[in-house]
Formats: C-alpha cells, sequence, structure tokens
C-alpha cells in the first residue's frame, strides 16, 4: 500500500495557532499539513507525575486542538524519545517536508540536528525558522562579529535594528489553517501520557496589570506583573506581538524582554554557562554548599522575612516576584556561600517560567560570576530591601501566616556574613 506524502508541522515551545511563524511557512507547502507534539520522554524522565508545566502544556495543545476541530483537523500527540518518534512516523508516512521553529538550548540544539540528519538520511526537507526571539543567533553582534557580552550596548544594537524595520513582522496564520490535513488524531489523556493534574496553575497574563509598570514593579505586594512569562516560554502567546506592543506602550517592560534576548544569545554563544562561571576567574571560589543551610533556604525558614516570604510563594505556586528573586538569589550565593547552581537547579524544578537561558544567566548576574553581572561586593541586604520594598510588610504577612505570632531569629548575620563573603570571594577569585 503507498504511504501518503505529507508535511509534519512540529510543535514544540510555540504552542499557539496565531502569529507562528514556520506555521505560516508551511502552509505553503504542496502536501497535506499533519501538525505534532511529542512529549519528550529524555525531558519528562526526570519531572514530578504532578508537575504544573506538563499540565499547562497539555491544557495549551488541547485548545489547539480544539481550534482546529473547526477546520476538520486535529494535532498528533506522540510520547517517547523525538529520535525514536520521527523514526515510527517515517514508517507510517511518506514524509516530503519538516517545518519547525527554532530553540536555542544546547539540549535542543542537539536533537534538532539529530533529527536534521535523520530526515537527509531519508531525502526529506527540513525548514527551520525563527520564532522564539526577535533577533537571533548572530543578528545582533559587535562591529567585529563578536557577540555582545554587555547588556547595554547589546540593548542599544537590538533597538537600532528594530527601530529601522519599524516594528517586528506579525503573520496572520489564521486564515491557512484549513490546509491542515483532514484527519481527527486520538487526543490522550493526561494520564496516558504519565502525568496527572497540579494543585499549582499557569495564571491568564495581563498586560493592563502592567500600565504603571516603571513605579510599580519593584513592589510585590502591589501584584502589578503581567504574569506574561510562562506564556512566553511555552509560546502561548507571540514574543513579536508583546515587542510591538511594549514599544508602544512600555518601554521599560520592553527592556525586559531584551534582557530575555540577551541571555538566549549568551546560551547560544557560550553553552558552557549552564554547568560553568562566565567569568573563569571566579572557579576558584571555595563555597560551603552547607546541605542544611540549603534546605532552610528552600523551605523558607531563614529567618530574613523578604527571603522566606519569596521562597514560600515559589514553592506553593511557581511564581517569585522579580525583586525578590534578586534578594533570594544574593542571600544564597553571598551569605550562605552556596554556589549558584544549587539555586539554579531549585528554580529549574519549580519555576513556572523556568527557562533555562535567563535561569542560568539571572543566576550568575546575582552570584557576580555571570556576564555582565552584580559585582561580587554587592550584597544585598535583606531587611533593607523589606523596608525599601514592602514596608508594610503585606507581602510578607501573605506568604508568612505566622510573622507576628514571633518569627524566626536570622540564621545568619547580616554584617558578619556581608564580609565573610566579600573575603571568600577575593580569596577565590583568579587573578
Amino acid at each position: 500500500m503507498t504511504k501518503q506524502k505529507v508535511t509534519f508541522f512540529w510543535f514544540r515551545r510555540d504552542l499557539r495557532l496565531d502569529d507562528n511563524v514556520a506555521l505560516f511557512h508551511v502552509m505553503q507547502s504542496d502536501y497535506p499539513v499533519i501538525p505534532l507534539f511529542i512529549f519528550d520522554e529524555d525531558i519528562l524522565e526526570n519531572l514530578p507525575k504532578n508537575d504544573a508545566r506538563v499540565a499547562f502544556i497539555y491544557d495549551s495543545l488541547e485548545k489547539v486542538n480544539q481550534e482546529l476541530h473547526a477546520t476538520d483537523s486535529s494535532i498528533l500527540i506522540k510520547k517517547g524519545k523525538t529520535l525514536d518518534v520521527w523514526k515510527s512516523l517515517l514508517s507510517t508516512y511518506n514524509i516530503q517536508q519538516i517545518f519547525f521553529n527554532k530553540d536555542y538550548e544546547p539540549f535542543a540544539i542537539k536533537r534538532d540536528l539529530a533529527i536534521q540528519e535523520l530526515a537527509k538520511q531519508n531525502n526529506i526537507e527540513v525548514f527551520p525558522f525563527k520564532d522564539h526571539v526577535i533577533f537571533e543567533e548572530k543578528e545582533i553582534t559587535k562591529s567585529d562579529g563578536l557577540p555582545y557580552t554587555i547588556y547595554t550596548p547589546y540593548k542599544n544594537k537590538w533597538l537600532e535594528k528594530y527601530h529601522l524595520t519599524g516594528q517586528a513582522l506579525e503573520y496572520d496564520t489564521k486564515p491557512f489553517l484549513k490546509n491542515f490535513i483532514k484527519q481527527q488524531f486520538p487526543f490522550p489523556d493526561l494520564s496516558e501520557i504519565g502525568f496527572e493534574k497540579s494543585t499549582i496553575k499557569v495564571l491568564p497574563h495581563n498586560l493592563t496589570q502592567i500600565a504603571n509598570y516603571k513605579e510599580t514593579r519593584d513592589f510585590p505586594a502591589l501584584d502589578s506583573t503581567s504574569y506574561l512569562s510562562p506564556h512566553l516560554r511555552f509560546g502561548t502567546v507571540s514574543i513579536r506581538k508583546l515587542v510591538n506592543w511594549a514599544n508602544k506602550k512600555n518601554q521599560t517592560f520592553l527592556s525586559e524582554l531584551i534582557w530575555r534576548e540577551f541571555f538566549i544569545q549568551i546560551l547560544f554563544s557560550f553553552p558552557n554557562v549552564v554547568n560553568h562561571n562566565f567569568k573563569s576567574a571566579y572557579d576558584g571560589i571555595q563555597w560551603h554548599n552547607n546541605e542544611d543551610d540549603f534546605k532552610r533556604w528552600c523551605s523558607g525558614t531563614t529567618g530574613y522575612p523578604m527571603v522566606d516570604a519569596g521562597m514560600r510563594q515559589l514553592n506553593e505556586t511557581g511564581y517569585m516576584h522579580n525583586r525578590v528573586r534578586m534578594v533570594v538569589a544574593s542571600f544564597l550565593c553571598k551569605h550562605l556561600l552556596i554556589n549558584w547552581q544549587w539555586g539554579e537547579a531549585y528554580f529549574a524544578e519549580k519555576l513556572l517560567d523556568f527557562e533555562l537561558a535567563s535561569n542560568v544567566g539571572n543566576w550568575q548576574w546575582a552570584a557576580g560570576t555571570g556576564c555582565d553581572a552584580a559585582p561580587y561586593f554587592r550584597v544585598f541586604n535583606p531587611e533593607i530591601q523589606q523596608k525599601k520594598f514592602d514596608e508594610k510588610g503585606i507581602y510578607i504577612r501573605k506568604w508568612i501566616p505566622e510573622f507576628d505570632l514571633g518569627y524566626y531569629e536570622p540564621m545568619v548575620n547580616h554584617a558578619f556574613a556581608r564580609d565573610r563573603a566579600i573575603e571568600t570571594y577575593k580569596r577565590g577569585i583568579i587573578k
């Protein structure tokens, strides 16, 4: 029996039908288009069965599938090791083309190269597209072609290039959805994938909450954040629409979106930052890495209310306010002298918006070991941070209900910890 000639569109971190670059281009294919998502066992095997991010991916795919039903189509869901899944699909379909949007993390690059090699061996055309960022890979570089490692000149070059084009081009994909294959694939239950619903939920994003972002973004009790980060992470919203909106409405928020792209290009250009300090001169720091201290930090029982409230918010909701993230990260690295990699791994486990580039970049910023990082002698005072940004203790009391009943003594004195950190860094920095 002759196998049907088809083109595949491979959903990854772009879980939407609107303004999706590869999706726009795949619709020009001469063959029926099958939309595909793979639950990758290499990623899933290390996650708890109630991981909220997997549940969010599942719910987002379900929404996409419902939209496709209106065109008499559906999404093909597979679970397994990615290369094995594609080999299986080759035995079922006569695949002519594969379209997908690029991912810039080391694991994803290695995975995609393996799929491209498999496609080459089978005479399949592969079309990767830029969708996750405005500028990728080597589009924003210094005059000598090398990547920027300082944010401000990167931002200036980014803005210069963005304004030259007027705005980021948005892709209207909706009119072409009728070109998907007319077939109803079975949509599995979450339990069939090996997971279950989580009590932790990804909240809807809301741009109206950041109308006064510049003035209010550092005050966690005001809850004046957009909740966009998980949606950006998994691509349920378009970066082009967000950037074009921010350019017109909110330059401070636009700067945060550019920070995201800065860290993505750092990870792409220097993939060793995942497991190593960007500044190798800091490799000699003698971290204490006390496991009991780390457990107190994780559980939010350090005796510093701003730190503890942040960690409890993270543990209970998967979110943490950005100002508080800086405080808790500085505390772990500077006050407790625990390697930033421990904190980065814990955030990777808990954050709903976990994105490798930003997580590693921000943790190394806090530790002082990364590109364009806070200087090693900058040690946040959690008590001063609390007085400046949560003076009435509203945020703290929300996450620490026992706060007024007599609270933990600080596990380490700030002045002592600050002096110890600075001295440890001085001794550890390789000249």
